[in-house]
């Protein structure tokens, strides 16, 4: 077997299957959210990146695969010799196994972003329909800079994209205070601004694409409780957490339209005890920091020693 597979294939196997587990566990996440979905995201990117590079090292025969080992060699920041291209001599001696070995490598790479381009378009259609819905039956609200829906459901949420607007049901106009309103407002262009929308697309897409994967399984619960967490926060610097919790415990009830981020939810309940609940800000930013870095210091190696392990 190619020695050169085994430092991406472990790459995968760790960033896939091992370190969703504790990540998913970890209580640190929902007091540092923004920071918990950089780090799945980074996760699904080195998975990624171990999965193309472990099919490559597959199918390369163990000649290729030696002259790519010099050739990253060659390239490293500390190599004293000079790193040089591939010439047209080295091109030209490559055989047709080489040639389906880059194929199948920029194919695995594809999986994800084909999967992401399609839930964008899919996304847009949905989001269109409902917007056009909403030029006939919604009114717009000045004050409110949000355009109100006649619905007994207190709810409030927002449509993303090219022409983003907060919607509001009269359910909810009835039900919130002025400053629950606005807090729940504030959540939404929270949504808004964050472009929340293009995280939860990419987590649709990378379960679609590796459906049976623990990684992906983990993204698709934890990542959309982390961006309302994040949101949250956000909102949080125009209003009180009591203001917010109580708005938020009103409208838990509330759905959202398909391509569309609602406050409420399932996981109102568990937002209202964080936000009611004294956080130690310091000391979770501190364990996101090392979850981080230990993901960052853990692959950089493994993915420099996929094509430069001598023999």
């Amino acid at each position: 077997m190619n020695h050169h597979l085994l430092p991406p294939l472990a790459l995968a196997l760790a960033t896939g299957f091992l370190l969703p587990i504790p990540l998913a566990r970890g209580h640190w996440a929902h007091h540092a959210p923004r920071l918990a979905i950089c780090v799945w995201a980074l996760l699904g990117a080195l998975f990624t990146a171990g999965l193309a590079l472990s099919v490559l090292q597959a199918l390369l025969p163990y000649r290729t695969s030696h002259r790519l080992s010099h050739l990253t060699e060659e390239c490293l920041p500390w190599s004293a010799e000079r790193c040089r291209p591939p010439g047209p001599s080295m091109l030209s001696s490559l055989a047709v196994i080489d040639y389906v070995a880059v194929g199948a490598t920029v194919a695995t790479i594809m999986l994800p972003c084909a999967a992401f381009l399609r839930e964008i378009v899919r996304a847009r259609r949905q989001r269109a329909g409902h917007a056009e819905l909403l030029s006939l039956l919604g009114k717009r609200n000045q004050g409110l800079r949000a355009t109100v829906l006649e619905h007994s459901t207190p709810a409030v949420y927002c449509l993303p994209g090219r022409a983003p607007q907060v919607i509001v049901s009269t359910g909810a106009l009835s039900t919130l205070t002025e400053c629950q309103l606005n807090a729940a407002v504030e959540h939404e262009r929270a949504h808004i601004a964050g472009r929340h929308h293009l995280m939860t697309l990419a987590v649709q897409a990378f379960a679609a694409a590796f459906p049976r994967l623990p990684l992906a399984g983990g993204m698709r619960r934890e990542v959309p409780l982390l961006l309302e967490m994040a949101a949250d926060d956000r909102a949080l610097r125009r209003c009180s957490r009591e203001t917010l919790a109580l708005a938020l415990y009103a409208m838990a009830a509330g759905q959202a339209p398909a391509a569309a981020l609602a406050m409420g939810g399932p996981s109102a309940v568990l937002r209202v005890r964080r936000l009611l609940t004294p956080r130690q800000v310091g000391h979770a930013v501190l364990q996101g920091l090392f979850a981080t870095t230990a993901v960052i210091a853990g692959a950089t190696p493994l993915i420099l020693a996929c094509c430069s392990i001598p023999g």
